[in-house]
């Protein structure tokens, strides 16, 4: 049995069978950071987004009973993410580019330990390229690179989620690693001569 850390989803999932309606909140803010995610990184739309987001959960909802902790929740709950964005995409037709909201700093969050305004904002400025060229990436890859890197995930659980080997994950990272370190070089040579 796979084990999701911080709370007793055997238990979790066996009072939102039951009707209770405050489990399924929690279940709900225990994944909705992986959820947003997936959806938010392969479909640009703001009212699109909140739509699969909740789409992904009623359909979480209404499978939970067949949950058989086979697998993590969360890659469960991933693949259904995937999959209900790669519908949504297929059926309309969308180019497969996205957007990202950026969370907001306040000057709260600023430690002293932080670089200096200018080095934050080269920092920032740096990050926000980075952002811009994954987004550029093939779905495929960026959908990989995001579950792998920002979400810690192991190349079996994104086969799992994305239908593919480990070998195809493993390739796909590897892929977009090269195209983002070659366009970054061929963009920073340019800018500097």
């Amino acid at each position: 049995m796979a084990k999701d850390d911080s709370i007793d989803l055997q238990g979790l999932i066996k009072e939102i069978n039951d009707g209770n309606k405050e489990a399924f909140r929690r279940f709900i803010r225990q994944y909705e950071r992986l959820v947003k995610h997936i959806v938010f990184r392969m479909v640009s739309n703001d009212s699109d987004r909140e739509d699969l987001f909740q789409d992904v959960f009623i359909k979480a909802y209404q499978n939970l009973g067949g949950f058989r902790f086979e697998s993590k929740v969360s890659t469960w709950l991933a693949r259904i993410a995937y999959n209900t964005c790669i519908n949504f995409l297929h059926k309309r037709k969308i180019p497969l580019f996205d957007d990202r909201t950026p969370d907001p700093v306040t000057i709260e969050q600023i430690e002293d330990s932080e670089p200096l305004p200018d080095e934050w904002v080269s920092q920032r400025d740096l990050a926000d390229h980075l952002e811009t060229e994954i987004l550029k990436l093939p779905l495929q890859y960026r959908t990989a690179l995001t579950l792998y890197h920002l979400h810690g995930m192991h190349y079996k659980e994104i086969g799992e989620i994305m239908n593919l080997s480990e070998g195809s994950v493993k390739s796909s990272i590897f892929r977009a690693r090269r195209q983002l370190k070659s366009t970054l070089r061929r963009q920073f040579r340019s800018e500097m001569v």
